[in-house]
């Protein structure tokens, strides 16, 4: 782990976060300045910089959660589909390898005509936590089939 890296830190417990899955080899939580309600970044617990870093055994752990996540918008929060996303160096303002999972409804305005986000911040905590536990008990129900 590196002792900068801020998801480092979240994943030592130092920062708070809103953590939707914890397992073995990833995390993955709430984005604290969202695209859209649920908006969620996916990482592994070993500090890797970007996807050209990212080990074999860890591909398939993490992007195994990427699928459970996606699936978990659906469930959860009646998503339409689900933006998928990584940066590699450009526009990666965390050095930490993540996935962003962002919930889609047709003609949500995610991108204009320049392809730019538009964030969307939680209108209050409670929100927040809301939209944490829907995502969490959608994972219940998918991980118990």
């Amino acid at each position: 782990m590196n002792r900068e890296c801020v998801f480092c830190r979240i994943i030592r417990g130092e920062v708070p976060a809103r953590i939707v899955l914890r397992d073995h080899a990833c995390i993955a939580f709430l984005d604290h300045r969202p695209l859209a309600p649920g908006h969620l970044l996916a990482m592994p617990l070993t500090h890797v910089t970007d996807l050209g870093d990212l080990p074999d055994d860890l591909v398939s752990p993490l992007f195994g959660n990427v699928k459970l996540l996606s699936r978990a918008l659906d469930v959860g929060l009646d998503a339409e589909g689900v933006f998928l996303a990584i940066n590699v160096r450009i526009s990666q303002s965390v050095p930490h390898l993540h996935v962003h999972v962002v919930p889609r409804r047709q003609k949500d305005g995610l991108f204009s005509q320049k392809l730019l986000w538009k964030r969307v911040p939680y209108p209050d905590e409670e929100s927040a936590a809301a939209i944490q536990d829907r995502i969490r008990r959608a994972i219940d129900v998918i991980q118990r089939g």
